[in-house]
C-alpha cells in the first residue's frame, strides 16, 4: 500500500496476542441444484465459543455501488483509458469517493440513521472490458486487478482515508468489499495471471464442494488456487506495475515481514489475506463483506478474520482518539442461496454443497447475507418476525447474527424491484428482527427495472437525486428516515425478543436484555387510525414514563397503564425517549 511508510506495523503485530482466531456470483436462486438426501456429510458442530455482539442484528447497513452513487470528481471518470462504449448501464456513470464524502457531510447517512456503509469493492480493477455479457468495464469493483490500491475511477488512497475518517466523525463505520475467490477477466488491456495463480477450467456446476471451490465461476473469470498452500512468486504484471509505480521494494518488503511474522507459506491467498488486511491496520477499516463465501475452502475465513481482528486491534491501540468504539473486527459473507428457515440450501447454520455441509459462522463469520429475505417478504409481518425471533432466539441462529435484505445487485429474485409497495416493504425490512441492509436507493424507490439493461445491469441504475425533490419521493425517504432513527436508537428493534400484543390493529413489543447491561423496550402499532389514539402500555413502558413516537416526534407519558397520541399517522414506533445505553450511538 502507498501509505504504509515503514514495516513497524508488521513487526508491532507481532505483540498482540488475539483470543478470535460477480459480479458476485453469476448463480441465480431457481437454478440452485437440489441437495441430494442423506448424502451430505455435515462438519462437526464446534460452534462460535462466543455470541456475536446483539449491535449487528440492530445494525443499518447502507450498500452501493459506489460508481452509481454520487459523482464528486467528473475528472476521474473514465480512468486508464477506458473509454464510454459500454453496453446500457455497464460502463462507468463517474460515481466516486468524493461524491459518498459530500454526502457524509450533508448528514445524508447520518439522517437514515445508517451505522455502516458497505461499498462494492473500490480496489482497482481489470482496465479494459469484456464480452461475456455484453460489452461491460469493471464499475462494479469486482474484477481485482491490484488489492493494493484504489481504483483510479473512484479516486485515490487520500481520498479513501478520508471518507473512513470522516464517516467515523459522523458515528458510521465503514466495510470494505473483499474478494479472494478470483481475478478480474481476461481482456485486452489485463493478461491472464500464471498458472500456479489462477486456473481457467473447468467451469463450476454447482453440483458438489468441489464444483463450487475448486472451479471457475465462468469461463472467463480466472479462479485463484485457493486450494494450494504452495509457495508462488508475485505474478509479473504486479511486480511491473509495482516497478512502474515506485513501490516495488517496498511492497517486498512488506510481504517479507508478513510472511516472517505469520509463518503462512507464501501461497496465493495468503498473499491476498495481507493485501486485505493492510486496509484495516492502516485506516482502521470496521469490517468486511466478503465475496463469494462458498466458493472458497472455508478455511481460509478463519484465516482472514484472525488477521483482520489483529489488523483492527493494532490500529484501535495506536489510535485511541479516532476509534469509533472497542467492537471487534465484523465480517458478513455472501453465500449465495444461504438464509433464514432453511432457505433454498440452508439447513440451519449450514450450507449445504450435496455432498457436504459447511456451517460458515465456524470459520471465522459474525454474520451472513440472508439471502431468503426477499423471498419472505411477500408473506405478512407476523409472520416473518415470530419466525424470525425465534430463530435467532433460542433456535438454529441463535448467538449469530443475519442480514436482511429486500434487493440487491445480482440477486435476480428481490422484492417488489416494481416499487408497488415501498412503504410496507420498508416496514418488513426495518423492523424485522436481524441487521437490515439497505440497497442504494431503496429509501427513494430508485427503479430496479431498466428495460434497455442486459442482466444484473437493470437492477444498478444511478441514483437519481433530484428525485427527492418531488413530493412522492421526498415522503418516502421520510418513511425510511423515521425507521432507520427508530433502529438506531432503540437495539431491541433488530436485536430483542418479538411478542405480538394485538393482531388488528397490528402491536407488538421487542424486549432485549443483557447481563450487566441496561435492558432495552419497544412497541411498534401499525394500521392504527389517524389523529387520536391510545395503545396500552402492558409490561412495555412503566407507569410515568416518558415515551418517544419515533413516527411523529411526539411524546406521552404512561397514565394508568395507556399511551395516547394525536398524530396524522397511522404507525407508532414507541420507545423511552431517553438516551439507550444500547443504543447504535
Amino acid at each position: 500500500m502507498r501509505k504504509m511508510t515503514s514495516l513497524a506495523a508488521f513487526i508491532s503485530a507481532a505483540a498482540l496476542t488475539m483470543s478470535g482466531c460477480t459480479d458476485s456470483d453469476v448463480e441465480s436462486v431457481q437454478s440452485a441444484p437440489e441437495a441430494p438426501q442423506n448424502v451430505a456429510k455435515a462438519e462437526p458442530a464446534n460452534y462460535k465459543s462466543a455470541a456475536t455482539d446483539p449491535f449487528w442484528n440492530n445494525a443499518t447497513i447502507y450498500f452501493m455501488l459506489p460508481d452509481r452513487f454520487h459523482n464528486g470528481n467528473p475528472d476521474n471518470d473514465l480512468s486508464y483509458g477506458r473509454k464510454g462504449d459500454a453496453a446500457h448501464m455497464r460502463g462507468f456513470h463517474g460515481g466516486d469517493l468524493r461524491g459518498v464524502i459530500q454526502k457524509l457531510e450533508e448528514g445524508y447517512f447520518t439522517d437514515l440513521g445508517v451505522d455502516a456503509i458497505w461499498m462494492s469493492p473500490i480496489i482497482e480493477n481489470v482496465h479494459g472490458y469484456d464480452e461475456g455479457d455484453k460489452r461491460t468495464y469493471a464499475f462494479h469493483g469486482y474484477w481485482p486487478k491490484d488489492w493494493t490500491t484504489v481504483d483510479a475511477n473512484f479516486g485515490t488512497e487520500e481520498e479513501l482515508a478520508e471518507l473512513i475518517a470522516k464517516a467515523r466523525s459522523k458515528g458510521v463505520r465503514i466495510f470494505m468489499d473483499v474478494i479472494i475467490n478470483h481475478t478480474g477477466p481476461v481482456t485486452s488491456e489485463d493478461p491472464l495471471w500464471p498458472s500456479d495463480w489462477v486456473r481457467t477450467n473447468p467451469q463450476c456446476d454447482w453440483s458438489s464442494f468441489a464444483q463450487n471451490v475448486t472451479c471457475a465461476l465462468t469461463d472467463n473469470l480466472p479462479d485463484i488456487l485457493t486450494e494450494s498452500e504452495e509457495p508462488v512468486d508475485l505474478p509479473p504484471q504486479l511486480t511491473e506495475k509495482w516497478q512502474r509505480e515506485g513501490r516495488l521494494e517496498q511492497e517486498v518488503a512488506e510481504l517479507d515481514a508478513f510472511f516472517e511474522r505469520t509463518g503462512y507459506p507464501r501461497a496465493p491467498k495468503y498473499y491476498i489475506v495481507k493485501w486485505l488486511t493492510d486496509w484495516v491496520r492502516e485506516y482502521g477499516v470496521a469490517g468486511f463483506r466478503v465475496d463469494t463465501v462458498k466458493h472458497v475452502e472455508p478455511e481460509i475465513w478463519g484465516v482472514l478474520k484472525k488477521e483482520a481482528s489483529l489488523a483492527l486491534a493494532e490500529w484501535k491501540a495506536n489510535n485511541p482518539e479516532s476509534k469509533l468504539d472497542d467492537r471487534e473486527f465484523f465480517m458478513v459473507g455472501e453465500v449465495f442461496h444461504y438464509g433464514v428457515n432453511n432457505f433454498a440450501s440452508s439447513e440451519g447454520r449450514y450450507y449445504n454443497f450435496g455432498d457436504r455441509k459447511v456451517d460458515f459462522f465456524n470459520h471465522g463469520f459474525d454474520s451472513l447475507i440472508n439471502m431468503g429475505f426477499a423471498a419472505h417478504a411477500s408473506q405478512d409481518m407476523e409472520n416473518i418476525f415470530s419466525d424470525y425471533s425465534s430463530i435467532l432466539h433460542g433456535g438454529e441462529l441463535d448467538g449469530v447474527a443475519v442480514l436482511n435484505y429486500l434487493g440487491s445487485h445480482d440477486d435476480h429474485h428481490s422484492f417488489d424491484r416494481e416499487r408497488k409497495q415501498v412503504k410496507s416493504a420498508a416496514l418488513k425490512l426495518m423492523l424485522a428482527p436481524g441487521g437490515a441492509q439497505i440497497y442504494y436507493g431503496d429509501e427513494i424507490a430508485r427503479p430496479m427495472i431498466d428495460e434497455q439493461a442486459y442482466g444484473d445491469a437493470s437492477m444498478r441504475v444511478p441514483m437519481d437525486w433530484d428525485s427527492i425533490q418531488q413530493s412522492e419521493t421526498s415522503e418516502i425517504l421520510s418513511h425510511w428516515k423515521k425507521l432507520g432513527q427508530f433502529r438506531q436508537s432503540h437495539m431491541a428493534v433488530g436485536a430483542g425478543v418479538h411478542k405480538q400484543l394485538n393482531e388488528a390493529p397490528y402491536i407488538f413489543s421487542r424486549n432485549l436484555e443483557r447481563d450487566g447491561a441496561e435492558s432495552d423496550r419497544v412497541l411498534v402499532a401499525i394500521d392504527m387510525p389517524a389523529g387520536a389514539k391510545s395503545v396500552a402500555a402492558g409490561d412495555v413502558f412503566a407507569e410515568g414514563a416518558v415515551v418517544k413516537d419515533y413516527y411523529s416526534g411526539s411524546e406521552a407519558v404512561v397514565e394508568n397503564g395507556e399511551l395516547k397520541f394525536d398524530t396524522a399517522f397511522d404507525i407508532l414506533l414507541l420507545g423511552e425517549s431517553k438516551s439507550s445505553q444500547m443504543s447504535a450511538r
